[in-house]
């Protein structure tokens, strides 16, 4: 049995996403257009610190936390009316969760190229 990899997974998601840039979703922040949802571990949030105005859902959670069904749904911490912005460390995890929120009916869904990595090189707070 063949099975595909992490990487087939992750271009095959690029095909289907939304992809913003880091100084783009800047604009977006700044004019409280998005929720700029940071889904990585939170050892690496403790880590390497995180980006003002953003919240946190780990990335294991996250279905269970959208999902109205969900025993864990967490009701009113996010305004669903705007695009939800995700983004990992570097990219590749965001872009496979956008794609699965997709796949559950979000539409206003995406990713940041480059993560947080790309965040730290803009104009973003880190703190």
């Amino acid at each position: 049995m063949a099975i595909k990899s992490s990487n087939t997974l992750v271009q095959e998601a690029l095909k289907e996403i939304k992809t913003h840039k880091a100084d783009d979703v800047y604009e977006l922040v700044e004019k409280d257009k998005c929720n700029l949802i940071d889904i990585r571990d939170i050892r690496e949030l403790e880590r390497d610190g995180r980006i003002e105005k953003s919240l946190h859902i780990p990335r294991g959670m996250l279905e269970f936390w959208l999902d109205p069904e969900s025993m864990y749904f967490k009701e009113g911490k996010l305004d669903l009316n705007k695009e939800m912005v995700l983004f990992c460390a570097g990219g590749l995890r965001s872009a496979l969760a956008t794609k699965t929120l997709k796949d559950m009916g979000f539409e206003k869904i995406s990713h940041i190229d480059g993560g947080f990595s790309a965040l730290k090189q803009s104009k973003f707070k880190i703190i």
